[in-house]
């Protein structure tokens, strides 16, 4: 595992200023990288990195699913690159990746709604990891990515199967 810093906004303070910088968190561990199927929810690949790994080169290594029956990738901006996009074009998914802020510039109002439709797709990966995290109560403390890989597998493997035990009981309650 590795050290890196998680960016985070600055809360309103208890007179109701702002603080003039964000916070920076250091953070010790390892990231799980997720496919799931958008519509049953499904993890269909995973991929675990140390912490101070990037985020975008993992989408070409693996992450996306070409026997998935959507073409779609829904992402947030750290996978957004012209190496990502190229990549997406090539293997032919349709890149649905959150578009960035503009450096020193206010969001434009079609890019700002854009996003926001992106994001109702997108946070059901969300939830996948707050359900990993309050139901199995992920917390890594290994030692090796070897061993890391494995107890994420394991989580993701757990989530999958109570998503199916949880999508039976929905169809046989109809």
């Amino acid at each position: 595992a590795r050290w890196t810093l998680k960016f985070t906004k600055a809360k309103r303070q208890d007179d109701g200023t702002m603080p003039s910088s964000d916070l920076a968190i250091p953070f010790f561990g390892y990231k799980s990288h997720v496919s799931i199927d958008r519509k049953y929810r499904f993890i269909r690949k995973w991929k675990t990195t140390h912490a101070a790994a990037s985020d975008g080169a993992r989408l070409r290594e693996g992450l996306l699913d070409k026997t998935n029956t959507a073409s779609s990738v829904w992402a947030d901006t750290a996978y957004r690159s012209k190496a990502n996009e190229d990549f997406m074009e090539k293997q032919g998914f349709v890149s649905k990746v959150h578009r960035k802020k503009p450096h020193l510039k206010p969001m434009p109002r079609h890019i700002q709604k854009s996003n926001a439709g992106k994001s109702v797709i997108r946070s059901r990966v969300e939830h996948v990891f707050a359900d990993q995290k309050s139901q199995t109560g992920l917390f890594v403390r290994t030692v090796g990515i070897s061993r890391a890989t494995m107890r994420i597998g394991l989580a993701n493997i757990v989530y999958n199967m109570r998503r199916l035990l949880f999508l039976e009981r929905l169809n046989a309650s109809a």
